[in-house]
Order: C-alpha cells, then sequence, then structure tokens
C-alpha cells in the first residue's frame, strides 16, 4: 500500500530516487524517505510528503549511486519520523524498506529481544532487518543468503529492499504477495513497486513472482527461490509513455483521468466490438468458452470500487445472458468457507492487480477447481499472472487514487462479456444484439456530451459543498451507481455519504431527510420510472433538496428537483457508463472547493497490497 523504489548504476541516485517516490505518491502514504549508499550509509526519513522529504534533505550529503526509497502509509505504528522507511540493523549494517506486514513478528521480536537486540519504531520491518542481522551474524551469511533464510521463517506478505553498508555494490530484493518490478537499463537496474518510477529509464522490466529474490549488483543480477531453485526470468516490454504520468494541464490527475473516459472506454472496445460486422471478439473468454456457457453460475470478487462494477456486471450478465451471478467481497470471501467447484467461474475485479483480499480470495478459488477469470488495468500485475485466463480493460495509468476512467472500463469490459453471453448462450436475439453493439460503440461520444456540462455541475458542486451529510438514489442497472457517486464524495471531499436502493428509501433513510440533506437521484430508468417519480415526490414533500440525473428530454422529474443533469439517451444495462460520469465530476468540483487533496485523499491508498 506503500512505494519502493532504488538504483544502482553509474548515474546519481538521488535525482532517481526523488523522482521515483513523486511517481508513486498517487499510491497513498503519509511518511517518506531513502537511504543513500556514499562509502557510508546515509538515511532521511521525515513524516509527510516528498516534497517535505526534500526540505529536510536539502544542503545534506545524498552523494552516491547507489540507494532505496521509499514512501509509508501506516500499519504497525503511527505516521512519524521513527517509523518512517528505512529501517536500520541494531549493528548499523543493513538498511530496509518493506510494503506488506509481517504476521509473526511479534514472536520474531521477543527471541530478538532475548538474544539482545532493542528497537526504536513500532514497525514489523524493524524487527525483519534485525531477525535478518541476527542470521547474518550466526551463521556468517552474505547478504542474499541472509535474506533467503529469514524469509524462510516469515510469515506474511512483502516486498523489501536491502543494503548493507560492508557490500556497497550490491542490493536485494524479494517478494511475497505484494509487487515488485525489477527494471534492465545500460549498465544499471532499477526496483520499483510498479512500472511508473522505471518508464522513463527503462522499458525492459521482469515483475518478480512470489517468494522470488533477486541479488543486483553493478553488473548483473541472479533471481532464486526462497527454496534456493534459479530462475530464469521473462523480460517484457512495458507500453507507457512517460506523459500518461503527467496531468497534461489539468488541475488534477482525477479531473485529467475523468475527461480521458471517451478515450479510455473507446480503448477498452478497440479490436473487441464491430457493430458494423455485428461481432464480439474476447480471447480469454473464447478460450474458455464452453466453461462459460457450462458454468453453473459466476462469481465476481473485488472490492471497493470494483465492487460496485461488479454489482452492476450481475444486472447485465443476469439480464442479457440469463446466467446466475453473484457478487462478494473479496475480503469475506475467503473467510466464510464458500461452496465452490468445477462448475463455477470465479472472476475478479481490480484496476491495479495487486489487491491482496482478490487474490487471496482467487488463490482459494483455483484450489476448489473453479476457472478464475481476471479484469485488470495494470499489465503483468499479480493477478494477471494467477488466473486461467482474462482481459485487461486498457485505460491506461490511473494515478487519481479515487478510480474514475478505470471504473469505466471495467464497466465496458463487462458489458462486452455479458453481449458476448448473451449470444454464446443463445440468450439474445440477432436484433436486440444488434442494437446493443451500436448502443454501446456511440457510449464515447455520449459521454464527451456529458463532460460538456462540467459548468453546470461545478455550479450544483458550489450548492452541495457545505453539506456534512448526502444520500444517493437509484433503482435496477443504477442503483450499484448510487453506490458509487456515494463513495465518490465520501473518498475525496469527507462528506459522510451513503447510497441505496431508492425503494428502500422508506425503510429508514427517509427519517434523515429534511431541508438540509441533498438528495442525489439516478432517474435514467425507463424501467420503473414512475416509482422514482414517487421518490422524488415523497423526497420534496420532506423538504429534502433533490439533484437529479434524468435522459434527455426529461420533464417531469426535471420540474419537482431542484437541479437537474441532463443525459444522452441510451439502452438501459448502458446507462451507468454515462450516469456515472456527473457524479464524478461533483464529487470533484466540492472536494475542490473544500480544499481537499483530491488525487491522495487521506488516509487512502491506490493499490491496498495488505490484508
Amino acid at each position: 500500500m506503500c512505494g519502493i523504489v532504488a538504483y544502482i548504476g553509474n548515474k546519481p541516485a538521488y535525482p532517481i530516487l526523488i523522482k521515483g517516490l513523486r511517481r508513486l505518491e498517487y499510491r497513498g502514504y503519509d511518511s517518506a524517505g531513502i537511504a543513500i549508499m556514499n562509502g557510508d550509509l546515509n538515511i532521511y526519513k521525515i513524516k509527510g510528503k516528498v516534497d517535505d522529504l526534500e526540505n529536510f534533505v536539502a544542503g545534506k550529503d545524498v552523494q552516491g549511486t547507489m540507494g532505496i526509497g521509499h514512501t509509508r502509509w501506516a500499519t504497525h505504528g503511527e505516521p512519524n519520523n521513527i517509523n518512517a522507511h528505512p529501517h536500520l540493523s541494531g549493528n548499523g549494517r543493513l538498511a530496509i524498506i518493506h510494503n506488506g506486514i509481517i504476521e509473526n513478528y511479534n514472536t520474531l521480536k521477543e527471541i530478538l529481544i532475548k538474544n539482545g537486540h532493542s528497537f526504536s519504531s513500532e514497525t514489523d520491518t524493524e524487527v525483519l532487518v534485525h531477525f535478518i542481522e541476527e542470521i547474518q551474524n550466526k551463521y556468517e551469511l552474505s547478504l542474499e543468503e541472509a535474506v533467503r533464510k529469514a524469509l524462510s521463517s516469515v510469515i506474511g506478505a512483502y516486498a523489501i529492499v536491502i543494503i548493507d553498508k560492508d557490500d556497497p555494490n550490491k542490493i536485494v530484493a524479494a517478494r511475497k504477495g505484494s509487487p515488485l518490478v525489477v527494471g534492465l537499463g545500460d549498465d544499471e537496474f532499477f526496483l520499483a513497486s510498479d512500472a511508473t518510477p522505471i518508464v522513463e529509464y527503462t522499458k525492459k522490466v521482469i515483475y518478480l513472482n512470489d517468494e522470488e529474490i533477486v541479488s543486483i549488483d553493478r553488473n548483473n543480477f541472479e533471481i532464486r527461490t526462497i527454496a534456493n531453485i534459479p530462475r530464469t526470468p521473462e523480460i517484457k516490454e512495458v507500453d507507457i509513455e512517460v506523459e500518461a504520468l503527467e496531468k497534461g494541464g489539468f488541475d488534477h490527475f482525477m479531473l485529467k483521468e475523468i475527461y480521458q473516459q471517451p478515450d479510455s472506454v473507446s480503448d477498452g472496445m478497440r479490436g473487441r466490438l464491430n457493430a458494423a460486422e455485428g461481432w464480439i471478439k474476447l480471447g480469454g473468454i473464447e478460450e474458455f468458452e464452453e466453461r462459460f456457457k457450462k458454468a453453473k453460475r459466476l462469481i465476481i470478487v473485488a472490492c471497493g470500487t470494483s465492487w460496485h462494477a461488479g454489482l452492476i456486471a450481475e444486472y447485465l450478465i443476469e439480464e442479457l445472458a440469463r446466467l446466475p451471478v453473484e457478487v462478494e467481497y473479496a475480503s469475506e470471501f475467503r473467510y466464510r468457507n464458500p461452496i465452490l467447484g468445477e462448475e463455477d467461474v470465479v472472476i475478479a475485479l481490480s484496476q491495479s492487480g495487486e489487491t491482496a483480499d482478490t487474490i487471496a480470495a482467487l488463490e482459494l478459488a483455483k484450489f476448489k477447481g473453479a476457472l478464475i477469470y481476471g479484469i485488470v488495468n495494470v499489465v503483468g500485475s499479480s493477478i494477471s499472472r494467477l488466473t486461467n485466463a482474462g482481459s485487461y480493460i486498457h485505460a491506461g495509468p490511473e494515478i487519481g487514487v479515487a478510480s474514475t476512467k478505470a471504473f469505466t472500463g471495467q464497466l465496458t469490459l463487462l458489458t462486452l462479456i455479458a453481449l458476448y453471453l448473451g449470444k454464446s448462450r443463445g440468450m439474445l436475439g440477432k436484433s436486440q444484439y444488434q442494437k446493443m453493439l451500436y448502443e454501446l460503440q456511440e457510449i464515447p461520444d455520449k459521454i464527451r456530451q456529458v463532460l460538456k456540462q462540467n459548468d453546470q455541475i461545478k455550479y450544483i458542486a458550489g450548492e452541495m459543498k457545505d453539506t456534512n451529510n448526502a444520500i444517493y438514489l437509484g433503482r435496477g442497472f443504477n442503483f450499484p451507481i448510487a453506490l458509487e457517486g456515494a463513495l465518490k464524495l465520501k473518498e475525496i471531499s469527507y462528506i459522510h455519504a451513503e447510497g441505496y436502493p431508492a425503494a428502500e428509501m422508506k425503510h429508514g433513510p427517509i427519517a434523515l431527510i429534511d431541508e438540509k440533506m441533498p438528495v442525489v437521484v439516478i432517474a435514467t430508468n425507463k424501467n420503473a420510472y414512475e416509482k422514482v417519480v414517487s421518490n422524488v415526490q415523497e423526497i420534496k414533500a420532506r423538504k429534502g433538496i433533490v439533484i437529479a440525473i434524468v435522459a434527455e428530454g426529461d420533464t417531469v422529474i426535471k420540474d419537482l428537483a431542484d437541479f437537474c443533469i441532463e443525459i444522452p439517451e441510451t439502452a438501459d444495462p448502458l446507462s451507468p457508463l454515462l450516469s456515472v460520469i456527473p457524479l464524478q465530476l461533483l464529487s470533484y468540483h466540492i472536494a475542490v472547493m473544500r480544499g481537499c487533496n483530491v488525487d491522495q485523499p487521506r488516509n487512502l491508498a491506490k493499490s491496498v497490497t495488505v490484508e
């Protein structure tokens, strides 16, 4: 849930580390630090942002061509200077940075204290580096051998990078359950949590697998498993341009990514949909088409915004393909002893492809014999390598912590899957299928039309910005959009908001409605439209403030609502791809007006790599 960057080569390490940490800020963090090898081992770390670290380091010795850097998201111990990474071993030789959680750190700590070790921080990471030191000294081992032996006794998830003052030309790194990428340059090597800090210097990367250890010197590298088995790595090309990691003239990454959605949705369909010729092609589905057609049910596992996309997929697949779907929080799935078998297909949704809870759910499903299918954004991520098959959403790098274009990318792909299965299972007539293909193909242009209402949405945001609470209501395909809209508002503006099926308002939430309560109603449904009108009337009867999302040309709800945002007409199953856009913009503008850090909301991380 935090960021790692490291460098060894012939260039000054400090500028590479600082720039790399800035590239990783989107992952979420509360402190930052670096260690530079320059004859001595110089460590600088501080609570706060990378800017604070850079100010703290100003005027200090940062010379050296090897170093490690880290942004920490607090797990063990509060955010402060002492708990920030890197951490030192007791003898001052070893410095380590670490993502993940060492679950048996208390047991290890008790053993180490008995052996004379003392600790200055509250972290599991400091325990780990002391444990490696203990083994290195006890058995007189090299750094990589000590790391290998230590990790064989460690329980938990980790991505670690460690350097030794007595071996100033070597970096050792390892991973289990937390991502780590090795970048291969010309006589230089890079390590990072993902490829974003690396692409400026090299496109050649190696994605370490679980329980692999890489030992890097200035001329070469070697990968072995914790069991000391040598591995021949697969070198891949990263398809990310540096420009994609910049704001491109927008005030925030989130706003840029909202405005990228016409293109990102179109990219998700490119090569997969041709309405004129009447086909959808999905390689991962086609490879296992019989398993999908014969599946007893589909089970979707996801967290957060991805879980909302999964809920919409339940409506889509059951409506269009008549195949039962269950949607599970990945964090609950593995702990409730689920009934799974070879007739089930488990679909995992994750922007990063590194979500720890989702990975754990997939591992259980795989063990039970289910077919596992991944839908992720990040190429080479853990989920993409764990699954039997899958599809990338091709949304491009998403830097804002609050997901926008990745969500609509997931919806696009899930819609394609629903239509593909509907046709292959014989549940969609030819004319209905063809009509849906044309409707879907038009969605990017319709998103552009919604974005043209940005100024109006900004005005509405100004009317909502001082509220403390909000309710979001939707029906059918747009009920999950109500959940997603409420989540966006919570995430980036820190306003308490809840989403409900519109009909559930009468079963409790209506007690909250008064003249101070804004209620966002997504009212584009053709089905049950009159019911939504009744819900709006109930809100207005209690003096609630109604912000309505309606289909273009609506007059009934438009006359009832205090504020109205129109979206282009489309088929009901596709309406979430449009109705979510104004809710993203509304949350964004409210957060900006409240002075919130839109791209890096407090306490949140982009990639949740711990359970």
